[in-house]
């Protein structure tokens, strides 16, 4: 039974351990910062000019379709994240010859890129870079000559029904011209039309919701004397690899949904093999950051080829995800038309949802990274969102989580707490035991094992609750750390971020000392309660009889207030307020049961 004891103790130690190895590594060799850019002359210069153009993908990447590329190559993408600084934001947008249709709704704010009908310039009018309500916002696609160049495109890629040379087509420096709507706005529309001379007149009609959808209509008339047949694509790119968290439970890069299953991609993975490919129908592909996500939703009833790339160009790294869809041939005299969706904003979980359900885009929600458990990450955060209504504010919804937590496991909990008083009461008999058959370990096993049979104890019923807790805690876990709902929720007193650590220092006596010590010293309040009620727990739990597992149990507190204090403040006040309420239970359950404190 010890070495049940000891195994289960074990397990739990080696996964907060993996925890703690993370973030101590994250804590000591941080994330390089993405490369400093320059201002010279009025111009944005972001490191290494980007040259060439967004190239889309081939006709051999079409669903059952062989030929030669028609662009080679990738399109410019981007560094560092999201950019935030709205001067450079400015001077990319100046230093623009291309005139531009502006979007304004009321969550995203920007411009569309007339020429080749980018969409290139959207800031997320909701968030901000931090706290501070005149801080930054965010801004998730830049120009192409802003430091960190981040775009969406959508088009056709040319075959042909009787094997004549492929047409001209629209491409990123297409000059299409405005038909109608002066702003892209909710249920204003924006109408683009473009002739390429050859029989085949385009028109692009670009839609945004109140959020963050754009919906493009694509429809291609054929006025000449052959057919054409042309496949629709869409595609992402972003210019060198963005600074992530670092963390391995959570992904941030390539990901996308084919044929029902998720897959992700690490930019790491695409250095061994430049490109991925996926044909699926249903589903959809994109690049997601912690909290963003730029995602291609495309048409849901037909096969599509979906990949991820990269390359080399310049210098500079170009990740791109993209699809190319069933082509279709346009006779003379006839059309086709295509609609496709661009998700570019939040990651917020009921909008995603809401997506998911009204378009009919598969597992749309698994853009939020809720891991291994997700059964119990995603009704947690949907129970932790009513709490909040409810109560308003994410803090107090927290301790009400708790306590329903340990109304449902009660039962499970209580008859762990009266085995383990049942234990306590019986360390007095265990320890006579003990000295008894010192030199002899087989026979005072054989003694204890009659003991507890004869008492109706079993020493390992007491660790069912740290059992219980491992995967509820990592569900919390996940909740508090890639929810965006959770950044920067406030609770209450100095606790402003319930995703951030506690901002307080024990090694600066609560800012008393002005002393910026390292990340490693840099304990809050929070956590120091929180080691308190796990020492005062242990102090009514059974001592171990074992002398080298009662000292690696006495030093768990400590470990843990150091390897907490690095974890998001709404899950310290989550342990801490479970441990508050499991120790009453117990305390009543001893005091029911005749035990004291001391045995």
């Amino acid at each position: 039974m010890p070495e049940q004891r000891n195994l289960i103790l074990a397990i739990a130690l080696s996964i907060f351990v993996l925890i703690g190895f993370q973030l101590l590594w994250n804590t000591l060799y941080p994330p390089p910062p993405p490369v400093e850019q320059t201002v010279a002359d009025g111009r944005v210069t972001p490191g290494t000019p980007s040259t060439g153009d967004l190239n889309a993908p081939s006709v051999a990447d079409a669903p059952g379709v062989t030929g030669p590329r028609v662009d080679g190559g990738l399109a410019p993408t981007a560094p560092g994240g999201p950019m935030t600084d709205t001067l450079e934001r400015s001077l990319a947008l100046s230093t623009d010859d291309s005139p531009r249709v502006p979007i304004d709704t009321p969550a995203v704010q920007g411009s569309l890129r007339v020429q080749g009908a980018l969409l290139d310039d959207l800031v997320l009018t909701e968030y901000r870079e931090t706290l501070d309500p005149d801080s930054k916002l965010i801004h998730l696609f830049s120009p192409i000559n802003a430091p960190d160049p981040y775009h969406a495109r959508f088009g056709w890629v040319a075959g042909s029904a009787d094997g004549n040379d492929a047409p001209n087509l629209p491409g990123p420096d297409t000059p299409w011209t405005v038909r109608s709507g002066e702003t892209l706005a909710v249920d204003q529309p924006v109408v683009l039309t473009w002739d390429n001379g050859q029989g085949l007149r385009f028109t692009r009609t670009v839609a945004v919701d109140d959020h963050y959808m754009f919906t493009v209509t694509q429809r291609v008339e054929n006025t000449g004397t052959t057919p054409v047949t042309l496949y629709p694509y869409g595609l992402i790119s972003r210019t060198d690899r963005p600074t992530t968290d670092g963390i391995y439970i959570l992904h941030e890069g390539p990901l996308g949904v084919f044929d029902g299953t998720l897959t992700e991609v690490n930019y790491g993975d695409l250095e061994d093999e430049s490109s991925q490919r996926e044909t699926t129908t249903g589903g959809w592909i994109g690049i997601t950051d912690k909290y963003w996500l730029a995602a291609l939703a495309f048409d849901q009833d037909v096969e599509a080829n979906a990949r991820f790339a990269r390359e080399m160009r310049d210098g500079r790294e170009r990740f791109q995800v993209d699809y190319v869809l069933a082509g279709q041939t346009v006779q003379p005299g006839g059309f086709m038309e295509s609609t496709n969706h661009l998700f570019a904003g939040a990651k917020k979980v009921e909008l995603l949802d809401e997506y998911e359900e009204s378009l009919g885009i598969t597992n749309f929600d698994l853009a939020i990274d809720f891991g291994w458990f997700y059964f119990m990450t995603k009704p947690f955060f949907y129970c932790l969102l009513w709490l909040e209504d409810f109560l308003g504010n994410y803090g107090l919804a927290i301790l009400a989580f708790t306590v329903l937590l340990k109304l449902v496991f009660f039962p499970l909990a209580s008859k762990s707490y009266e085995s383990m008083s049942k234990m306590k009461k019986l360390q007095p008999e265990m320890k006579k035991l003990q000295e008894r058959f010192k030199d002899d370990k087989a026979r005072m096993n054989q003694e204890l094992m009659a003991l507890y049979k004869r008492e109706k104890a079993n020493p390992v019923s007491g660790c069912l609750p740290i059992l219980v807790q491992i995967p509820v805690f990592f569900a919390l876990y996940k909740v508090l750390y890639v929810s965006i709902e959770m950044r920067h929720a406030p609770f209450y007193g100095w606790i402003q971020d319930l995703s951030a650590p506690d901002p307080l220092n024990l090694f600066t006596v609560f800012g008393l000392i002005p002393w910026d010590p390292p990340a490693l010293l840099t304990i809050g309040l929070w956590p120091v309660i929180m080691g308190c009620t796990m020492y005062l727990q242990q102090i009514l739990n059974p001592a171990p009889t074992d002398p080298t597992q009662k000292r690696i149990m006495q030093f768990l507190p400590l470990f843990f207030t150091f390897l907490l204090a690095q974890f998001p403040a709404g899950l310290v006040i989550y342990w801490t307020w479970n441990n508050l309420l499991s120790m009453l239970q117990q305390w009543w359950i001893m005091k029911r049961m005749g035990v004291g404190v001391n045995g």
